[in-house]
């Protein structure tokens, strides 16, 4: 069993094989967001703080914080954003960037210990973000991808995610501390998408170990009906030991794809969180619905 410990200042989450599927809240995101990306890089950040405030009231246990706008100072504006989202929400917090001054800027301000958003199989890429997730004991998301760019042969991914690990441990960044991205492909591009990804998954559990998350709305990209599309892709890549995913909390079939396979993997004990969500409260002024049942079952054996 692997467990990926990940907190804020205020609260501890754990990705893990035996846990609760973690949603990651894709929405503090510029890219396709002209609206976002014009008023972060002027300094406006209320969306920034309603977005982050909406996903955890929706169920996200983590929040992804990207600041990527062209011409503009990222490191600046994800230090701003991931200070100011900290003093809003308890959720620990996935910094991402492709920028390596981006990730040391919101990693000197973070309080707690974050995810690190991304780190590839490159050798530069390696040397450049491996250093920092030691400095500040952070975890990192590692990309199943190198210099040759990304591969349709799940094996050759399950090669390259076990290289990042290796070379992670030469610069004593243990495998919990890792959560592989195996890229998840188009399956409107690629029909055996769904089918490698959850080889890979397998793999990548039972084999290499390690905790796992992708961004879960590409496995949809281009097909009509997404939202239905990714309420099946969800829970039958859980049952193939994906542990976390980057997703949209906001759409209530993923949410309920995801706390339903909670239920049904065994991981959410009694079916607590699944009754806490769906269950329909008494009506106003009547008995507790165990007090009903009680009278009718009473009634019966009478």
């Amino acid at each position: 069993m692997t467990d990926t410990l990940v907190s804020s200042h205020k609260k501890e989450v754990i990705i893990g094989f035996e846990r609760r599927f973690v949603m990651i809240g894709e929405r503090i995101n510029p890219t396709g967001r002209k609206l976002l990306a014009e008023e972060m890089a002027r300094g406006d950040y209320s969306r920034v703080i309603s977005d982050a405030i909406a996903q955890v009231e929706a169920g996200a246990q983590m929040l992804d914080v990207n600041a990527g706008i062209p011409l503009a100072d990222e490191p600046k504006i994800l230090a701003e954003c991931i200070k100011l989202v900290q003093d809003t929400v308890d959720v620990p917090l996935s910094i991402d960037s492709s920028i390596v001054a981006a990730l040391e800027a919101g990693l000197a301000v973070y309080r707690g210990k974050p995810l690190v958003n991304s780190v590839t199989g490159e050798d530069e890429r390696l040397e450049q973000v491996l250093p920092l997730v030691k400095k500040y004991n952070a975890a990192v998301i590692a990309i199943s991808n190198d210099e040759t760019g990304i591969s349709e042969d799940p094996d050759v991914r399950y090669a390259v995610a076990k290289k990042i690990v290796e070379r992670a441990a030469d610069y004593g960044i243990p495998r919990s501390d890792i959560v592989v991205d195996p890229l998840v492909m188009p399956v409107g591009a690629i029909n055996t998408a769904g089918v490698r990804l959850m080889h890979l998954l397998r793999r990548l559990h039972d084999e290499l170990k390690v905790n796992t998350s992708c961004g879960a709305s590409n496995f949809s990209f281009g097909l009509p009906n997404r939202r239905g599309l990714n309420s099946a892709f969800l829970p039958m890549m859980i049952g193939a030991g994906m542990t976390s995913a980057i997703m949209n909390p906001l759409h209530a079939e993923d949410i309920q794809a995801v706390l339903g396979a909670d239920v049904v993997m065994g991981h959410d004990p009694n079916c607590a969180g699944w009754i806490r969500r769906y269950r329909e409260p008494a009506p106003e002024g009547s008995a507790g619905g165990e007090g009903r049942r009680g009278g009718r079952e009473g009634r019966r054996r009478g």
